[in-house]
């Protein structure tokens, strides 16, 4: 009898979206409707975001690229000015601010957390800085209470970059509730996803007007206004740009909504499984997250081995693994080299997080089968260890004696579950 492979096991893609019939049922219902532009599902998305966040508008736009454009341009942030940004973020960020025509200082970042903080912050202003732009790594909300009172006692402007962040609460601390404004994201690898897309939240209506006017080009109303009433001439009040969001994509952002706290839910217990699993691997380090309610979770990063990082980025895919790196210091990449002069070593914990970081596979529709399958994965790459396939719940029988798990201090771990490593990760520690 000729013998014959086994069948592979199926790739555990790096995301993946929980879109549906709902979402299907209601672009179709979107696309019988006059308007394909921005109007009535817009709005409903709009209105349901922003009771969701408990703040007074919402304004979809076609990116947060597009909300931290038009959040410096309605404050008046321009040419001469500078905006204090995270080296350890997503490129948009800081080129939002050059597309202002402001200067982007970079900042370095806890290296526990990703996030910055006072410390970092306060020896980056300047008499010409204008605002601060935190942004939520991974999820992360940062102290935005210190960060607030910095700003009221400097007179700067707080414009957060919650792209990674919508359903984290730090006590009454919530995006957008202690800044002017907060811009989100529904790319397609967010929480809640329109394929591309965005939004500026804030509690100042003046700010939301302008807002709205900018993305339309400056005009003082949108097509479907103009449409539902009687004609009338329009203006163009200031120059715009044109980044509105259409109804197509608006459609699908309404069932997501309710359905974001559940997801959230699960990607905890995701990142707690692999926390448990990763709290003693030498090699291996977590980024802290002080409290669970603190982090949206929005992805999950390891750091390893600067030297082994791009070898253990392809061990993992030839493992079948998706993942990703999130994200190389901002400020060594090439055009800001080239136009600010930025050079390594100049902010070393984005640029330690940039050169070891690995993000893994983290969706709420992920199942636990698929998370002890990266978890094995993992620890076979980087510690040369193995995980059975012997989980009844996320917290335990997960982790039996595997060779390379070390605990803290260098001695063996037993066999059976590890119950400090999990109460570290319950206690937010590691």
């Amino acid at each position: 009898m000729t013998a014959t492979n086994p069948t592979p096991e199926p790739r555990v893609e790096f995301f993946r979206h929980a879109l549906g019939d709902e979402e299907k049922a209601r672009v179709l219902a979107a696309l019988d409707e006059t308007i394909l532009t921005t109007g009535k599902a817009v709005a409903e998305a709009e209105q349901a975001l922003a009771a969701y966040l408990g703040v007074a508008e919402v304004v979809c736009l076609d990116s947060c690229t597009a909300a931290l454009h038009l959040a410096l341009l309605a404050n008046d942030i321009g040419p001469g000015d500078e905006v204090i940004v995270p080296a350890a973020t997503f490129v948009a960020t800081a080129n939002a601010v050059v597309m202002a025509g402001a200067t982007p200082v970079f900042t370095d970042v806890d290296p526990r957390t990703g996030c910055i903080t006072l410390d970092t912050v306060k020896p980056r202003i300047t008499p010409r800085t204008r605002a601060i732009i935190p942004v939520h790594l991974y999820g992360l909300l940062c102290d935005m209470e210190s960060l607030a009172a910095l700003a009221r006692a400097r007179n700067l402007l707080l414009i957060e970059d919650s792209a990674h962040c919508l359903e984290a609460r730090r006590g009454g601390v919530r995006p957008a509730s202690h800044s002017r404004c907060a811009c989100l994201s529904f790319y397609a690898t967010k929480a809640i996803t329109c394929g591309e897309g965005g939004a500026l939240a804030t509690n100042d209506r003046l700010l939301a007007r302008r807002v709205r006017r900018l993305s339309l080009h400056g005009i003082d109303s949108s097509a479907a206004e103009r449409y539902r009433k009687k004609y009338r001439h329009w203006d163009m009040a200031e120059l715009g740009w044109k980044y509105n969001l259409d109804n197509v994509r608006g459609s699908l952002l309404l069932p997501q909504i309710p359905r974001l706290d559940a997801h959230c839910e699960r990607r905890r217990r995701i990142c707690e499984r692999y926390e448990l699993a990763f709290a003693d691997i030498a090699g291996l380090t977590l980024f802290d997250v002080p409290q669970r309610d603190w982090s949206a979770r929005h992805l999950f990063a390891i750091q390893v081995d600067p030297e082994r990082r791009d070898a253990l980025l392809d061990a993992l895919d030839q493992r079948g693994v998706g993942v990703v790196v999130n994200y190389r210091a901002v400020h060594l990449l090439s055009y800001y080299v080239q136009r600010f002069g930025y050079q390594r070593g100049d902010l070393p914990h984005a640029e330690s997080i940039g050169d070891r970081t690995i993000s893994l596979p983290l969706f709420p529709t992920m199942t636990d089968e698929q998370t002890d399958r990266v978890i094995a994965a993992v620890l076979e790459v980087v510690g040369g260890g193995r995980v059975f396939a012997e989980a009844a719940t996320p917290a335990r029988g997960i982790l039996r004696t595997m060779p390379g798990l070390v605990r803290r201090g260098g001695a063996p771990a037993p066999t059976g579950e590890p119950e400090p490593a999990r109460q570290a990760v319950r206690a937010g520690r590691r």
